[in-house]
């Protein structure tokens, strides 16, 4: 498993962003180890955690759980856009989990900004509308969604600076 990935301060603020903005993640393979690890400390669905019995589920194997791919997912988009000032994240539209992931199955992460709307009420902050896939190596997309989440404006920055000296 690789170390999580532990970035500096963000320094891009909601001014820095831009429509269409795309990024891409390293790849990474999942083990059947860490799958079964996960699935049973956090989601012990039998097709999760029981390899003899997962042959009989629909899957015909042990897959990696839902929770486990979007636990991925965070990890790789950390990596990716670690230099966004993220205030926080407030919601997901349209999750599908389109295609299990296997143990084997190599996958990266991508990001798209598809929306940026500042705040009519705050002047601290605006609202990036992100769509992510978690992408299988052949560009299958196992997993979709988008994500809103509010990103810090210079002013939010600058006041968020100054508040804490």
């Amino acid at each position: 498993m690789t170390q999580p990935f532990v970035p500096a301060r963000p320094f891009r603020t909601f001014e820095d962003l831009e429509l269409g903005e795309f990024r891409k993640s390293a790849s990474r393979t999942v083990t059947r180890e860490e799958m079964l690890n996960f699935a049973r400390k956090y989601d012990p669905q039998w097709f999760h955690t029981d390899p003899e019995s997962a042959q009989e589920s629909v899957f015909g194997e042990v897959v990696a759980s839902g929770i486990h791919v979007l636990a991925l997912w965070r990890q790789m988009d950390h990596e990716i856009n670690w230099d966004i000032d993220w205030v926080c994240g407030v919601g997901w539209d349209e999750l599908r989990l389109k295609r299990a992931i296997r143990a084997g199955d190599t996958i990266h992460v991508t990001s798209e900004i598809v929306s940026l709307q500042p705040s009519t009420t705050r002047t601290d902050r605006g609202t990036a509308m992100t769509r992510y896939a978690v992408v299988l190596d052949d560009g299958t997309e196992a997993v979709t969604f988008t994500s809103i989440n509010l990103v810090y404006t210079r002013d939010g920055r600058a006041r968020m600076v100054a508040t804490a000296r």
